[in-house]
């Protein structure tokens, strides 16, 4: 399957926990959305400072470094903006009070589709068992329904002039089961361009796209596309 079936969305909102969890997730899928015209936009929710190939560059510089980084990877893409929360890397919690950030991103941005990551332990993936992932899997999903929607939810938002919004879709990056397999042969290139923008992610002597475009090969395989991104689907509108 791929989302042909979406070309009259014009929106799209990701929501991840660290700079360059988008990118690895659904950058080829992000650069077919943004060649059609959908604007996309990024909540990034860590700061992304426990996370270096260099043990001894501190975490303070790390976390600007990163932040260079993620919009410089964004502009790959065509990314329109990004929303640092800036929560400490390794001690991302889902508190009402960043629920009611997202939520108020949601009702800012008012998205037709959001990209997320899995908030359920993924026992065929050690990687996508990040603690960060799935509290921000979780804070997404739990912004989507029922707060974003609902009038009664943050009256505060209302008084900023936030109308409640309802998101039609989300895809789901990092589950277990996915069903939504999105062909980025054509976009691939682009996904590898805006992973090497992430310099502090890279050890030096590896190169860090032949485990990508092997991951991406091996998705696609079953469905007969070169390099696809999957995801699980979930109607929400």
């Amino acid at each position: 399957m791929t989302l042909d079936h979406l070309e009259d969305f014009e929106r799209a909102l990701v929501v991840m926990a660290h700079p360059d969890d988008a990118e690895f997730s659904s950058a080829g899928t992000i650069a077919l959305w943004t060649d059609r015209g959908v604007e996309v936009n990024y909540v990034i929710c860590t700061d992304g400072a426990a996370g270096a190939a260099d043990p001894t560059i501190k975490q303070a510089q790390l976390a600007s470094i990163r932040e260079v980084e993620q919009r410089e990877a964004a502009d790959v893409l065509g990314v329109r903006d990004i929303v640092f929360l800036r929560q400490p890397d390794g001690e991302l919690r889902v508190t009402d009070e960043l629920r009611r950030d997202v939520v108020r991103l949601i009702r800012q941005y008012r998205p037709d589709l959001i990209v997320c990551q899995n908030a359920v332990r993924n026992y065929s993936n050690i990687y996508g068992n990040h603690p960060d992932h799935l509290a921000a899997g979780q804070l997404a999903i739990e912004a989507v329904y029922p707060y974003a929607r609902n009038p009664h939810a943050y009256p505060e938002l209302l008084a900023d002039g936030l109308q409640p919004h309802s998101v039609r879709e989300v895809l789901v990056a990092g589950t277990e089961a996915p069903d939504h397999f999105v062909d980025v042969t054509t976009t691939v290139d682009r996904k590898v361009a805006a992973l090497a923008r992430h310099r502090s992610q890279h050890i030096p002597g590896q190169d860090f796209s032949v485990r990508v475009l092997e991951r991406m090969a091996k998705m696609g395989e079953p469905h007969g596309i070169a390099y696809a991104e999957s995801f699980r689907r979930l109607m929400s509108a």
